[in-house]
Order: structure tokens, then C-alpha cells, then sequence
């Protein structure tokens, strides 16, 4: 009823004056009476105490601002040169190690390679590529052929070029070395490519040799011909390779000298890189290039990010530039984007300072904060407008102050923590970038209250006394007598509505109020937003039913790097066979009782019962057929301890998977399991621990890719739980600002929805759950925020008594400001689509997808949900 009697009141005085309520008029007194009222009422139905609390707060910042710009002008400008110092430090803080960044910090793989470090030392004068914890340190190449790589030609091609590498001489300081000096040891011999000691380094000797596959027995061995052959085609009728499309060599080396093995690394890749062949192609690739690839991602957006800011300066003084020479807000519109640069300089500088990392995802960070930042100064110059030309600058801020206060304040707050939320993550470059953009959240709304307010007082400093945008020259407000209009366009300024006091409405305001708020609230357009919202929402389920998880590590590098092609050779030619993973007995174990043998060989047969595993290969199994080819008895622990170091003498390699004490008693030992691929990362791990853990033995599982597979199994479900922490967060901040449920239910509503839909769209985009998307899930929960707590709060603090005009109010006053942020933020991100990395595709891909779905609840979805549900005065 109050608001009844408040909207008839107003209407009496259309005519009169523009509504001011701090002014007590003899005709406008029943009107601040009722809305006094009208507050009273909502203060007995609400707890408002902090929302009136930040209002006379703000209202007293700006009117104190107002008064003193340039203060809040200049300390914004020297604190950011004092902390922005911060930057001499950007090269020694930066952190790009792959599995420190892109790993979970406190993964199992990591507990598991720990102990067999720990357990099985390597020998270094018996390498074997096989039984290493970490990748080691190699170089390799692919070369393959159309037609047949097994041909003479072709090896001869391939013999040449592995004789230019092993002879390559490489400078480092004063010293000059080959591979000799620095390669992996095997009985004082370089480790060799067994595909070339079959044909004796000959290429004339493959039409005498007959290759067996996947194993090749020679010289009484058994060697994997899988791991050097790809795409090979057999004969019908038994295992003799008849061709093969692909080879692949490796050189292995020592771990002693970083120095040496990094310049010879970068000598081999120089090598091959320049190396050309009619009969082969080469891919190829080291230990070190996917480091050394993904640090150079950040410099490709380097260009990228000052295109950004261009544009952001360009849309921004078009989207506030105003025909009247006068009230156009050009300046504020480039402060407002210094605003968000300053933010940048001050929060990383900061960090820097304080010794935080610098890790490569960060670089995406400056162009959130962007977004951010203009989206705030789009709502308080939209403010701004809708204050009295005639009050005086101090009095203008404090109203705009009022006004924007809780909407910035609740978009930086829900930012802010969702982003601190993230910091919890279990991905150290999650973490890094959480850290970094929470803190420059924060200065950007630091900024944006001091520096931009203070531009926006000195701009209306200017206003005030009428004067030109440009020249700052006084300027008639009227076109003068004998004057051309020519001379209105550039000359002419200062007009304002005589009626409200106001500065003009803007076009893109003034449609929303004309035509699309009446269209939207039309109650068939209200039934076809219920249809398109069904729509989206089962896409969007059916995105998330399909999201694949982890990260392909391929995708750490530029997509024109030579990494690339060697990836994909490895995956045409070498996909049919897995990884040979570890398996550990950890505890002392009767290898010689014929009954707890049973459980051992129980626990192989387990494992070789998995579809994706091909064979075992043990020691003990070697030394059991040995002893039977020599009518050993080892039944006994004694015959066992006895025969068991000869057989070592014979076999050294093996001393490298028995943990033994000097009298011989086995405290450990490993055995191994090849693997075929025919599932997934994560389910062949996940399979080999499952039967590990079913084994009746103590068993550990492990393989260096496994440090990268941990992501499988956490990913998801530590997602989910920070995005549920963080709507809980939001709902609870909203309720604290906003003493309103319909309010705060919205904004949770709104976070939730937006994050499915972008889950289940970015699925269908073909992008994965993993670290880098996990980054920009958790800015989702900011960013989904704003739309909706700007939109949200307009509607319940409508003076409208009617749901569908409190609705069109709304949009009025909002939408065309939420329209500016969304399209500065798009425009802020879209040359990151022409990236050539991965990490910042995705970056524009998920934001897009944000803004495109934030935009999409804030003008069409909220509103109409809104105007179904009850009034606000009944949610309490």
C-alpha cells in the first residue's frame, strides 16, 4: 500500500520538480514521509542495519572525494609506481616446472615414485630406461615412411642421421664434448637402439634378418621390437614382420652435469631440425622441449595483451561518448581502463615483491581484471548520470557512491572469494593464479572507489563549469544567434533534462525502457524464456554427462611447435603398447615357499587378467626358469640365498629390483607389467590399483606418467566441492549486503545455472576438465555473480509497486550498463582466440562463455523468474 500511495504522489508531481528526497519541498513532503515509511517497513521485515551502514559510508567516501580528487588521484598513481617495482623481480620468480605447476601437489604418484627412489636405486653404470622414477633425460626422433621404413634406403637414412648425432660435437663455456661424454652408461658402453644392433648398424643386413614381433629374440635375449617399430604390418601366418611406417631411436643421458645435457639437448634439436631426407620424415622431440616449449607461451600473448587494451580504450570512449561536447564521459572511459592497468601493476608487483611465484597462467590474469574493472566503472558512470546536474561535484559523487556501492562491492566480494576459494585447489597454478587475481580484484576495487572516482570529480569539475571535453574551454550551452550548426557539433554543450535535473537518457536505455522491458514482460514472451531456459539447461546437463577429464600434456605446448608432429607420429605409429608400470612387494616375502608363491602368482594372474595388460616381467620369474634349466633347487631359503647371487652375476640388471641386505634377505623387490592401450589413462591406473589393493600381498603400483594421472582422479571431485563452497560463500555474502532472500536466492540460483551451462558448453567445445579449465570455472563463480547482483538488486530496491514494472525498472536502470561490461569483457578476451596456445583458447572460450550465459540470466532469464515470484517485501 505504500508504494501505492508513493507511485500516485509522484505522479501528482511529475511535472514539478525532479524527485529529491534529501530536499523537504512543501509539495513533496507526503512523498518522503510515505517512502520513510515505506523504508521503516522493510527495516521491520529485514535486518539492513549493514546495507544502510555501507550506504552512509560510501555516500560519505564520495562526498569526502569530491571534495579532495586529487589525493585520491595522485596516491593511486604513487603506489602503484612503488609497488610496481615489484616486476624487476618477474624473471627470478617465475615457476613454469610442469609437474610442480600442472600436477596435485600432494599427489599419491608422488608418495609412491618417493619410495621407489628410495628403495630401488638406479645404477649408474647399468642404465635402464625401464626401471627409471622420473622421465631421465633423453633425446628422440620418429622417422617414417609412406610406404615401408624397413627398406635399405631408409635405414641407411636413418643410420646416418644417428651417426651425425652421436658424433655431433657441442661447445659449452671452453669445453667441447659429443655424446660419449655425456650419455647413459651400460658396462662402460653408450646405451644403443636395439633395432640397430639387430642389424648390426648395417642397412644391407634387414633383407637377412627376421624380425619377430612384438618381441624379437636375439643372442639369447628377449628384446621389445614394440618400442622401436610402429605401424608394422606381420605375416599371416606367423609373427615375422613384413613392414613397418615407422622407427623410433633414443639417446639416453647421464643426470651428473644439467649444464651439458641442456646444451646438448638444444645441439640435437638444431640438428634434426635442419636435417632433411627424401625418403623419411622426422619428428622429434627431448626431456626437456615440453618445458621449454610451454615457457614460451607467455610471449605469444604479449602483443595480444596490448591489441586488448587498445580495443578495451576504444570501445569504452565510443560506448560512453556522448554527442554534447560537455557531458560526454571520453575521459573518464580511458581513466577507467588506466584504473584496471594500475590495479594490475600495484597486485602482481606486490606479489613479486613478496617473493609469490610467477607461474604462466597468470599472464591470462590482466585480462579478467579488464572485464572487471570496466564493468564497475560502466555501473558508476551509469550512476553518475542519474544525479542532479545542479547539485554540486562533491554532492554528485556521494549520490553515485550511494548508489553503485553495494553492486561493486558485493561483484568484488563474491570475485574475491571465490578466487581465494580456488587458492585451495591442489594444483599449484591454480593456486598462483587464484592468489594473483584475488589480490588484483581487490586493488582494482580500490582503484575504481579512489583513482576513478576522483577522475570522475575532476571530470565533473569540468561539466560543472561547462567546459569542453577536449579544449577545456568554456562553451555555450545553446547554439548562439548567426551561428552555423557546424558549430553545434563541436562547439555547443552542457544540455541537460530541465525537468528531472538529469543528464539526457542514453539511447541504448532508453530502448530498453521503450521496447524490449515491455516486450520481455508480455506473458507469451514469458512462456517462451521458460521454453529456451529448458533448452539450455539440458544441453548444458548433457555437456557435463559427456566433459572428458585431465589435461593432455600436448596441449602445454604452442600449437606450431615441432613437439606436435613428434606427438602425433607417437600416437599413429607407437598407440597399440602402454607403459611398462612398476610393481613393488613392499615387505619381506618367502619367494622360495611353493605355497606363498601361489599368492604371488595369484596377484600376476589378477593383473594379467586385465584386458589392458599384455605381459609380466619379473626376476623371479627369470630366475625360476633358471633354475629349472639347470636343475637348481631353490625350495629352500638356504638353496634360495645360495644360487640366488650367481644368478645376479649373470643377469646384473635384476640387482636393480631387489632391495637385499648383506646376508642376502630380501627386504623389497619389483617386477613389471606392460600394458596395452586399450582404455584410458585414468582407468588403467586406477585398474592396477585396484588389483593391487585386492592382492592378499603389500603391493605399490607405479610409473613416472602416473605423477600426471593423479589429476583423473581429483579433478572432478575437487571442483564440485570449491564450486559448492563458493555458492554457499555467495549466498551468504549476498544475504549479509543484501538483507533480502529473494535477492540472495537469486544471485545462488544465478551462479549455479551459469556454471552448468558452461560446463556442459564447454564440453561440446571440446574442451576438457582439467587444471587450466578448472581456473577459469572458479573466475566463473565471480563472474557469473556480477549479472546477476546488479540486476537482482535494481529489482528489489525498485520503488515500483507492480512485478513486471519493478522488472522494466531494472533494466532501465542496468541493463545497458551490464551490456557495456559484458561486451568490454568479450572484447577484452577475443584475441586470445587467435592465440596460438591452448591455455589462453581456453581462457576466451570459457569467458566467452560466461559473459554470453551471464548476459543471458541478467536481461532475460532473472527478470522474468523474478517477476513469478513474490514480491521482495515477502521474502524475509
Amino acid at each position: 500500500q505504500v508504494n501505492v500511495r508513493v507511485a500516485e504522489a509522484e505522479q501528482k508531481l511529475a511535472g514539478l520538480s525532479a524527485i529529491r528526497l534529501k530536499f523537504l519541498r512543501i509539495g513533496e513532503a507526503e512523498i518522503c514521509i510515505l517512502r520513510e515509511q515505506n523504508f521503516t517497513a522493510m527495516a521491520r521485515c529485514h535486518t539492513a542495519y549493514i546495507e544502510r551502514s555501507l550506504h552512509m559510508c560510501f555516500e560519505m567516501l564520495g562526498h569526502f572525494i569530491g571534495s579532495h580528487p586529487w589525493w585520491f588521484l595522485i596516491t593511486p598513481l604513487i603506489l602503484s609506481a612503488s609497488l610496481g617495482s615489484g616486476f624487476y623481480f618477474l624473471v627470478d620468480r617465475m615457476s613454469n616446472n610442469i609437474e610442480e605447476q600442472f600436477t596435485p601437489i600432494y599427489g599419491e604418484s608422488k608418495v609412491e615414485r618417493r619410495y621407489f627412489q628410495e628403495t630401488f636405486p638406479g645404477n649408474d653404470s647399468m642404465f635402464s630406461n625401464l626401471r627409471l622414477s622420473t622421465s631421465g633425460n633423453y633425446a628422440t626422433f620418429i622417422a617414417t615412411s609412406d610406404r615401408n621404413i624397413l627398406t635399405v634406403e631408409s635405414l641407411q637414412e636413418v643410420l646416418d642421421l644417428d651417426f651425425k648425432i652421436r658424433s655431433m660435437i657441442v661447445h659449452l663455456d671452453s669445453q667441447s664434448f659429443d655424446y660419449a661424454d655425456v650419455c647413459a652408461n651400460v658396462m662402460g658402453s653408450c646405451t644403443s637402439n636395439t633395432i640397430l644392433d639387430v642389424i648390426e648398424y648395417n642397412a644391407n643386413n634387414i633383407d637377412t634378418v627376421n624380425l619377430t614381433f612384438p618381441w624379437y629374440h636375439f643372442d639369447l635375449k628377449s628384446i621389445p621390437l614394440h618400442l622401436s617399430l610402429g605401424s608394422v604390418k606381420l605375416n599371416a601366418e606367423c609373427s615375422v614382420v613384413e613392414s613397418a611406417k615407422a622407427i623410433q631411436l633414443y639417446y639416453y643421458l647421464r643426470k651428473d652435469n644439467q649444464a651439458k645435457i641442456d646444451q646438448w639437448l638444444k645441439s640435437f634439436i638444431r640438428l634434426v631440425s635442419n636435417d632433411s631426407s627424401a625418403s623419411i620424415k622426422v619428428s622429434y622431440s627431448t626431456s626437456m622441449s615440453m618445458q621449454w616449449e610451454f615457457e614460451k607461451s607467455p610471449a605469444s600473448v604479449v602483443c595480444l595483451f596490448s591489441i586488448t587494451y587498445a580495443i578495451a580504450i576504444m570501445f569504452s570512449i565510443i560506448s560512453c561518448w556522448r554527442l554534447d561536447n560537455v557531458r560526454t564521459k571520453a575521459w573518464v572511459a580511458s581513466c577507467g581502463v588506466l584504473s584496471t592497468g594500475l590495479a594490475v601493476l600495484t597486485s602482481f608487483g606486490t606479489l613479486l615483491l613478496l617473493g609469490q611465484p610467477f607461474v604462466m597462467t597468470v599472464a591470462s590474469c590482466p585480462f579478467m581484471i579488464l572485464g572487471i574493472g570496466l564493468d564497475d566503472m560502466f555501473i558508476m558512470i551509469s550512476c553518475w548520470q542519474r544525479t542532479s546536474v545542479l547539485d554540486s561535484v562533491p554532492d554528485r559523487l556521494a549520490d553515485t557512491y550511494k548508489s553503485a556501492a553495494i553492486s561493486i562491492t558485493i561483484t568484488t566480494l563474491t570475485n574475491a572469494l571465490a578466487l581465494v576459494l580456488g587458492c585451495s585447489s591442489p594444483f599449484a597454478s591454480v593456486r598462483s593464479f587464484c592468489l594473483y587475481a584475488a589480490i588484483s580484484v581487490c586493488f582494482c576495487y580500490l582503484y575504481s572507489i579512489t583513482f576513478l572516482g576522483a577522475c570522475m570529480a575532476l571530470n565533473g569539475q569540468r561539466e560543472a563549469e561547462n567546459k569542453h571535453w577536449f579544449t577545456c574551454a568554456k562553451i555555450p550551452e545553446d547554439l548562439p544567434s548567426g551561428k552555423s550548426k557546424a558549430f553545434s557539433i563541436c562547439c555547443v554543450g552542457g544540455s541537460y533534462d530541465r525537468i528531472t535535473e538529469k543528464e539526457e537518457t542514453e539511447l541504448v536505455s532508453h530502448m530498453f525502457e521503450q521496447f524490449y522491458g515491455p516486450f520481455l514482460t508480455h506473458k507469451l514472451i514469458k512462456v517462451c524464456v521458460f521454453v529456451i531456459y529448458t533448452g539450455y539447461l539440458a544441453v548444458s546437463i548433457y555437456g557435463c554427462l559427456v566433459l572428458k577429464q585431465g589435461l593432455d600434456i600436448r596441449n602445454l605446448a604452442l600449437d606450431d611447435s615441432y613437439i606436435i608432429s613428434y606427438y602425433n607420429n607417437q600416437r599413429q605409429h607407437f598407440s597399440e603398447y602402454g607403459y611398462s608400470v612398476m610393481v613393488a612387494v613392499t615387505h619381506p616375502f618367502p619367494y622360495w615357499d611353493k605355497d606363498k608363491q601361489e599368492h604371488l602368482y595369484s596377484c600376476i594372474s589378477n593383473f594379467e587378467h586385465l584386458n589392458f595388460v599384455n605381459n609380466t616381467y619379473s626376476w623371479f620369474l627369470s630366475f625360476q626358469q633358471y633354475a629349472n634349466a639347470t636343475n637348481l633347487n631353490i625350495s629352500s631359503q638356504v638353496d634360495f640365498q645360495t644360487h640366488l647371487p650367481h644368478f645376479l652375476e649373470l643377469n646384473s640388471i635384476f640387482r636393480q629390483d631387489i632391495n637385499v641386505t648383506a646376508d642376502n634377505h630380501i627386504l623389497a623387490s619389483r617386477f613389471f607389467i606392460q600394458t596395452l592401450n586399450k582404455t584410458t589413462m585414468d582407468d588403467m591406473m586406477t585398474g592396477l590399483r585396484k588389483a593391487a589393493a585386492e592382492c592378499p600381498l603389500e603391493l605399490l603400483v607405479y610409473h613416472p606418467a602416473f605423477i600426471y594421472f593423479d589429476q583423473y582422479t581429483i579433478i572432478l571431485e575437487n571442483t564440485i566441492q570449491t564450486v559448492l563452497v563458493a555458492v554457499i560463500v555467495m549466498l551468504v555474502v549476498s544475504l549479509i549486503l543484501i538483507p533480502n532472500l529473494l535477492c540472495s536466492m537469486m544471485v545462488a540460483f544465478a551462479v549455479c545455472s551459469v556454471i552448468v551451462g558452461v560446463t556442459g558448453f564447454m564440453s561440446l567445445w571440446g574442451v576438457n576438465l582439467d587444471s587450466i579449465s578448472m581456473i577459469n570455472l572458479v573466475m566463473c563463480i565471480g563472474f557469473s555473480v556480477d549479472f546477476s547482483a546488479h540486476i537482482t538488486y535494481s529489482f528489489v530496491s525498485s520503488p515500483k509497486s507492480d512485478v513486471n514494472e519493478k522488472a522494466m525498472d531494472a533494466l532501465v536502470r542496468l541493463g545497458y550498463p551490464i551490456l557495456q561490461g559484458a561486451l568490454s569483457t568479450v572484447l577484452g578476451v577475443v584475441m586470445l582466440s587467435m592465440s596460438g596456445s591452448y591455455i589462453f583458447r581456453t581462457f576466451f572460450k570459457i569467458v566467452f562463455l560466461v559473459i554470453m550465459f551471464g548476459i543471458l540470466h541478467g536481461l532475460m532469464f532473472i527478470p522474468v523468474f523474478l517477476t513469478l515470484l513474490h514480491t521482495c517485501g515477502k521474502w524475509h
